[in-house]
């Protein structure tokens, strides 16, 4: 008989064991029955991270985090779900069945579609790679020389060549993919008169590649002179979001994997990384010219804690290095700003210093704080009375968000060395200043909210039932009633009790694992909460708090008819009621 989709990834996880597949990336500490490590998803330097080897799943006390072992490689290697499915099977030496059952016939579907779209890319990256030995290319094989990349690396990044519009399409269709494959890819695009071309045509071609090593986009870089953008990367498809993926991650997950990371160099573009890569800092990353957002900040937090800011020496750039750090920095990260010559990109830099030029610019890397006061510097002319007073307006809300009295007279010693006003004058407008909440606001990780006696009775519950505490075993679920999250892990355990037994890791495959009211019965099963007498007494309480709930429920409703009804015998029937619930309530 042929095994359900539910079956096959219940065997995933029985083969891949969650605290070896954990502890394959993060240290792991056992203590008691549970292993325990810092975080990986927020930044925290007391372990809160859990992970219950029994029960198949892991939990942070701190941010709420919490999943099966398909979770975790969903969420720490930043793939979808089949693609950690594949992860694990590959891991286990599992392959992965076809399905023929509804509930798995969607997902099928869609596997199988975006498995076509990332065969597709790998196709057109070939394509490419051929065109730009193919001896027609000769134009993008002189400019990469003239940039200096050798190549090795040409073939390292996979660079190829688009030598036109219509020839892509042409193989694509050739090679069996259809008009909407090649379009829903992003490789291609279509005219107004709906023909296909190139999406990349004419340009320098550079694969984008994921964590997995999968081709997922490309960037490209118009050779000719032209009203178009100079460099161009793929649209956002089903298997490419520009936001959610950093350039050259493949290459830093096996630099993590082979030699460990002790920083990440973050710069803007795709040669600046190439450039970097060559003259030997593999540990270098691109944002793809976007602001940085918090998906990339998390990506590059799994592979180091500690990310050098690389950007333009620009004034642009320089206002990309502010945001970029504000937001490394929310996320938990150790973040520098490497301050670059005016009018030089990394790139540039290599070009005509040479790696130790660049090693020189690594050494002088600076906290934040200290960059912004370097940019607000540069901004104003010091010989003049009112641009020195715009200075300072400026420098001192920088300087009241340092985190020490030590770092704030440091700074404070700078600036008046900088605009020649005293120490003490400084300070005193100092002590009028305030920040904006935005720009002081630190991002801690979410706390369970504060709930009423209720909902904590109803988490407890919840909880205890979930690991099937002997205490449990009476009580009737369908007694009470539980709404949004709550109510769906009370049906799970429900069904799960009806086949013979509750698995706690199975709720995740339910309900997801960014549910607050999951992470709030979650957070329950922690030290000795659910164990002993104290807990059997607690939960009687949480049953009887609970049938309270039930009761004025239905109380509430009863009265409510009984004002509206019109007929004595009606209103005899609920005042009988009202009366046996007042009572239940008593016992109570």
């Amino acid at each position: 008989m042929k095994e359900s989709f539910s079956e096959f990834l219940s065997l995933v996880k029985d083969k891949n064991e969650i605290t070896d597949v954990i502890g394959s990336y993060i240290k792991l500490e056992r203590k008691g029955y549970n292993y325990w490590a810092c975080c990986p998803f927020h930044h925290e330097k007391t372990p809160s991270f859990s992970i219950n080897a029994a029960d198949k799943y892991y939990h942070c006390f701190g941010c709420g985090a919490s999943g099966d072992v398909i979770t975790f490689i969903k969420e720490y290697e930043n793939v979808e779900f089949m693609q950690a499915v594949r992860i694990l099977c590959d891991r286990a030496g599992l392959e992965i069945p076809t399905f023929d059952e509804k509930d798995s016939e969607e997902l099928a579907q869609k596997k199988q579609k975006k498995d076509r779209l990332r065969a597709l890319m790998k196709d057109t990256a070939r394509f490419y790679l051929n065109n730009l030995y193919s001896g027609n290319a000769q134009e993008y094989l002189a400019y990469l020389e003239k940039r200096g990349i050798a190549p090795s690396i040409m073939k390292k990044f996979g660079l190829g060549a688009s030598l036109d519009f219509h020839s892509l399409p042409a193989y694509l269709r050739a090679n069996g993919y259809t008009p909407q494959e090649c379009v829903e890819s992003g490789a291609c695009a279509k005219t107004e008169e709906g023909r296909l071309i190139d999406a990349m045509g004419g340009r320098l071609i550079i694969p984008i590649i994921d964590a997995i090593g999968d081709v997922i986009a490309f960037g490209g870089r118009l050779m000719k002179k032209s009203d178009r953008a100079k460099y161009k990367n793929t649209r956002d498809t089903e298997i490419f979001e520009k936001s959610n993926n950093i350039f050259n991650i493949n290459l830093i997950k096996k630099e993590k994997r082979a030699d460990g990371i002790p920083h990440i160099i973050l710069v803007e573009g795709y040669m600046d990384v190439i450039s970097l890569y060559q003259a030997g800092f593999h540990c270098v990353g691109a944002s793809m010219g976007t602001s940085l957002t918090k998906n990339q900040a998390r990506m590059l937090k799994r592979y180091s804690e500690n990310v050098l800011i690389s950007y333009d020496g620009d004034s642009a750039g320089q206002n990309a290095n502010l945001r970029g750090l504000d937001i490394l920095k929310r996320e938990g990260l150790k973040v520098r700003v490497v301050p670059l010559p005016d009018g030089l990109d990394p790139d540039d830099l290599i070009r005509e210093q040479g790696a130790q030029g660049y090693a020189a610019c690594l050494d002088k890397a600076m906290p934040l704080i200290d960059f912004r006061i370097l940019c607000a510097r540069r901004k104003y002319d010091m010989q003049k009375t009112e641009e020195r007073r715009d200075f300072v307006k400026e420098a001192l809300p920088i300087v009241k968000e340092a985190e020490s009295a030590t770092e704030q007279e440091e700074l404070l010693k700078r600036i008046s060395k900088i605009s020649g006003i005293s120490i003490a004058a400084l300070a005193s407008d100092l002590n009028n200043v305030t920040v904006s909440e935005e720009r002081t606001a630190v991002q801690r990780p979410p706390t369970v909210r504060d709930a009423d006696k209720e909902e904590k009775a109803s988490d407890f519950l919840l909880c205890a039932c979930l690991f099937s505490k002997p205490y449990t075993d009476d009580l009737n679920l369908n007694a009470f009633t539980f709404e949004g999250d709550r109510g769906k892990i009370a049906a799970y355990i429900i069904k799960s009790r009806a086949k013979g037994r509750v698995q706690p890791s199975g709720i995740f495959d339910e309900l997801g694992s960014d549910s607050e009211a999951l992470s709030a019965v979650l957070n329950i099963d922690s030290g000795d909460n659910l164990e002993g007498e104290s807990a059997e007494r607690y939960f009687a309480d949480c049953v009887r708090i609970l049938k309270r709930k039930e009761l004025n429920q239905r109380l509430a409703e009863a009265k409510e008819r009984s004002a509206r009804t019109e007929t004595t015998q009606e209103l005899l029937k609920i005042t009988k009621e009202i009366n046996e619930i007042a009572k239940e309530l008593k016992k109570l």
